[in-house]
């Protein structure tokens, strides 16, 4: 399957994309899997996999293929540094931290990280990341510029930057256990910018309303981690916002 055709022909057919996002250091491999499958009876279209601390090495192979026995979804790497590359997947997010201090996070972790991808023959999708305020643990890992939520310019720049870089997605996040997303103004101006790129935006979406909005602003793909790690009915709450964002 080739993964980033898989997740655009969804956008097109069905308006919007639903990536759930799993860290495995958040849970045991068995746990994780049984998020995954909750998820994927929800109406998930991918497993996301990876997080800002702890989420590479063994951990990592044994909960990808944990899920990979219970569905039959594609797993995307979203890795932290280097070290979130794992053979067992079927792509990966090869992104760039656009808006980071510190150069590892912009190419540094890429170049260590990108002999890993070629040797294992997963598919690369390349990605601008970006981070908004509050930007959460990975705000703070990744030595971010959080651009200001009233600043959407300062995200388009961004967001125009990595488009004309050649990155396919851009990824506007604002952090795991943010009080929300981008705002609504940010995320319309940037998909306007990026035109056929697809646009990504996480952090902070908790329920169907929150989801709606992003998606009538312009989010090609949602994703979600935070709350299938606190909700106590994955299935549920994944079928309430894949409901809420689908045509």
């Amino acid at each position: 399957m080739q993964v980033e055709k898989y997740l655009n022909e969804i956008a097109e057919r069905e308006g919007t994309v639903h990536l759930t996002l799993i860290d495995p250091a958040s849970q045991s491999p068995e746990e994780a899997a049984a998020m995954a499958f909750a998820a994927a009876q929800g109406g998930t279209d991918a497993i996301m996999i990876g997080g800002s601390t702890g989420a590479g090495g063994v951990l990592l192979d044994q909960t990808i293929s944990k899920i990979k026995e219970v569905i039959d979804l594609p797993i995307i790497l979203f890795p932290g540094s280097a070290s979130g590359v794992s053979a067992y997947a079927d792509a990966i997010f090869f992104m760039s931290l656009l808006n980071s201090r510190d150069i590892n996070y912009i190419t540094g972790n890429q170049v260590m990280g990108a002999p890993l991808v070629y040797k294992s023959g997963i598919e690369a999708i390349s990605m601008a990341y970006i981070i908004i305020e509050p930007g959460g643990t990975v705000g703070w890992v990744g030595d971010a510029r959080l651009i200001p939520k009233n600043k959407p310019e300062i995200a388009v720049a961004y967001s125009l930057a990595g488009k004309y870089l050649g990155m396919h997605y851009t990824y506007l996040e604002t952090g795991s256990g943010a009080d929300g997303p981008a705002t609504p103004q940010m995320i319309a101006s940037v998909k306007h910018a990026l035109g056929n790129n697809m646009l990504i935006v996480g952090g902070g979406i908790r329920d169907a309303e929150t989801a709606r909005k992003c998606v009538q602003s312009g989010a090609d793909m949602i994703v979600t981690g935070t709350v299938v790690e606190e909700t106590s009915d994955v299935t549920g709450k994944i079928r309430e916002l894949v409901s809420a964002i689908k045509k």
